[in-house]
């Protein structure tokens, strides 16, 4: 497989069922909350998404902003408002910056409710469509919204598969989504970071490429991370086979004879980068 191009399809049916019932449901939406994982928000930005909301605005939500690379993750939020989008860097686990989405919808839609306030009406309550692909913590976002366990949670993606109408509170009411991926990945780097994230299935593309793609990345950017989850050093020159035998020997993942077993090794930083148990990175960055 080359860096470029890549054909996965993975196109459920029940997702191109909510395509077209997010379609009809537009017009009564006044706002789109699209998020995408804040370790990489390209990759996790649904290409679907203006398509389907057309020119209703969109707040972009960088959720799982405290395991990314904040300097990073500032990039990221100029670059989508050098582009005239609103971005938000939240948190929903920790509850980072989550109590500012309201407000920050409110200032967003400012113009539009006072257009209708003008002609006697009074918008009572945001309509607001949450939308993101699988796993990028959609579900959970509305539960701590709601304060309540308004949305089925999943650590798998394709958890959420019909659409409901929250109340969150009198300002404001969310129309939650089933997790959206677009028909087919034709770039490699794309697919390789969501399934990094676990927003794919693990089926989809083989753990080896999987694994291989995060340590290239933190050899490049987070060596340090390497160096102190493992115990290994990292040099400039080492190459990727370098790095799977010296975390295999400082884990004893070894067969018979002392080789590395290297599935052991495979399935151990994938643990790792999942579970956070690395440290803050980002997969991506505007300047790439």
């Amino acid at each position: 497989m080359n860096d470029n191009k890549t054909n996965i399809n993975w196109y459920p049916g029940h997702m191109a069922k909510a395509k077209r019932e997010i379609t009809e449901k537009m017009p009564l939406v006044d706002i789109v909350f699209e998020i995408v994982d804040a370790r990489m928000p390209l990759s996790s930005e649904n290409p679907m998404v203006k398509e389907i909301v057309k020119n209703k605005p969109v707040l972009v939500l960088l959720n799982k902003s405290t395991l990314a690379d904040k300097s990073v993750t500032k990039k990221w939020i100029e670059y989508f408002e050098s582009i005239g989008k609103f971005a938000l860097d939240i948190d929903v686990i920790s509850g980072y910056n989550v109590n500012k989405i309201t407000e920050y919808a409110k200032e967003i839609l400012k113009e539009k409710f006072e257009k209708k306030a003008s002609k006697g009406i009074v918008l009572q309550r945001i309509r607001a469509l949450v939308i993101g692909i699988p796993n990028v913590g959609k579900s959970t976002f509305i539960n701590t919204l709601a304060k309540r366990k308004a949305a089925q949670v999943g650590n798998k993606p394709g958890v959420t598969k019909s659409q409901t109408w929250i109340k969150i509170s009198d300002s404001l009411e969310l129309l939650d989504t089933p997790g959206i991926l677009w028909p087919k990945f034709e770039n490699a780097t794309i697919a390789r970071n969501l399934a990094l994230g676990g927003s794919i299935k693990d089926e989809i593309l083989p753990l080896d490429e999987i694994v291989s793609h995060g340590l290239m990345i933190m050899k490049e950017y987070y060596p340090e991370l390497l160096i102190n989850r493992y115990g290994i050093t990292i040099e400039e020159n080492m190459e990727l086979i370098d790095i799977f035998d010296a975390i295999g020997k400082r884990r004893n993942c070894l067969i018979k004879g002392g080789e590395i077993d290297y599935d052991r090794v495979i399935n151990l930083v994938l643990y790792d980068v999942r579970n956070n148990k690395l440290g803050e990175m980002s997969y991506e960055r505007p300047e790439n």
